[in-house]
């Protein structure tokens, strides 16, 4: 089977969540309009997420 390449959505994804991980890490990363800081892993991803839907990148809406 020929590899998969990757498309610019996934890696759009992948660094915005990195992105938002390294600030829920290092304390930094804060919810919303509140400006909560953020306690919860989930939380961290789910921002991460946002954003990079926000920026473009076409990601599935999780399933309920």
């Amino acid at each position: 089977m020929p590899a998969k390449t990757k498309s610019s959505s996934t890696s759009k994804a992948k660094s915005k969540v990195h992105k938002v991980m390294k600030e829920y890490k290092s304390g930094s990363l804060k919810s919303g309009s509140s400006g909560a800081k953020v306690k919860s892993r989930k939380q961290a991803v789910a921002i991460g997420l946002s954003e990079a839907r926000k920026a473009g990148a076409k990601i599935p809406k999780k399933k309920k």
